[in-house]
């Protein structure tokens, strides 16, 4: 069993991958972490480079704690909704964290369509995390 996080480097997605690594610590299972990009004429190497310092970053703090993890970068064309419902189907996972971001009152009406489409389409139970006003 694992538990599947969607990381981007906001607020939010630091939030996700601190409580979906204390549930990790918890449960006793494997923290599978996904930063899905969509690729294409937008993502030069660059960019690539800079996510890929952020992860190398992020597996070096989950091994000094001791989480059993595999990070995965995604660059395949998929909304990162797709991406991250696909792994936790094929990882079997036990939920899926996402982060949340705070949203003016219109823009509450509606949801972020990743978020949204993972709420609802998950076969898994899907943790939201909202990240503290001061992180």
């Amino acid at each position: 069993m694992a538990v599947v996080v969607g990381y981007v480097a906001t607020r939010e997605g630091r939030a996700a991958l601190r409580r979906a690594a204390e549930e990790c610590e918890l449960r006793h299972v494997k923290l599978i972490v996904i930063n899905s990009q969509r690729g294409g004429k937008d993502f030069d190497a660059d960019e690539a480079l800079k996510f890929e310092e952020e992860l190398d970053s992020i597996q070096r703090k989950l091994s000094h704690l001791g989480i059993e993890h595999e990070v995965r970068q995604l660059v395949r064309g998929n909304e990162p909704a797709e991406d991250l419902i696909q792994v936790a189907e094929e990882e079997d996972a036990e939920f899926i964290v996402i982060g949340l971001r705070r949203r003016t009152p219109v823009g509450k009406l509606i949801l972020g369509s990743n978020a949204q489409r993972i709420l609802l389409d998950a076969h898994c139970p899907v943790l939201a995390v909202k990240a503290s006003r001061d992180a």
